[in-house]
């Protein structure tokens, strides 16, 4: 089961409205293919087939997402302890340069340039998923091992 935030529960669910709601307009572009005549060089109809083949498919990725994952409740989360939806400041121990963090649990397409999104999955995600404030965490990367020390979550 997947954990996921209120947020991306959400994000999702806006997702699959859309591809839902591009079903008629997919619909209509066949049939005016079709309409046109020749189905074997129209090659109108074949790229409507296949945008309508990828958009189901994206449908049922969607659904099967909804349908297993669980909403974490930050409610019994206790404050001093990061979870999955936390935004971390966090100091790397050997340069001492700080940046800020957000554990979740699957990227988004919010680019914000001051915050680093970080999934559960990931090494340091992993790392830093119910650590506590104050606490220095140890994150494997290709280029070894770096400590992070949790300053304050926001």
């Amino acid at each position: 089961m997947e954990i996921i935030t209120e947020d991306e529960k959400i994000a999702l669910e806006k997702k699959l409205a859309e591809r839902l709601a591009s079903r008629p307009v997919i619909a209509n572009r066949i049939a005016e293919a079709r309409a046109l005549g020749d189905l074997k060089e129209n090659g109108e109809y074949h790229a409507a087939r296949e945008d309508q083949g990828l958009n189901e498919a994206e449908i049922r990725r969607l659904e099967e997402r909804l349908a297993s994952a669980g909403v974490v409740d930050k409610s019994t989360c206790p404050d001093d302890m990061v979870f999955l939806g936390a935004t971390v400041k966090m100091k790397e121990v050997a340069t001492g340069e700080i940046d800020v963090y957000r554990l979740v649990g699957e990227p988004t397409d919010n680019a914000d340039d001051d915050i680093f999104e970080v999934t559960a999955s990931s090494p340091m995600g992993e790392s830093m998923m119910k650590s506590r404030l104050g606490e220095i965490i140890r994150v494997h990367t290709p280029r070894g091992v770096k400590q992070f020390e949790i300053t304050e979550i926001l």
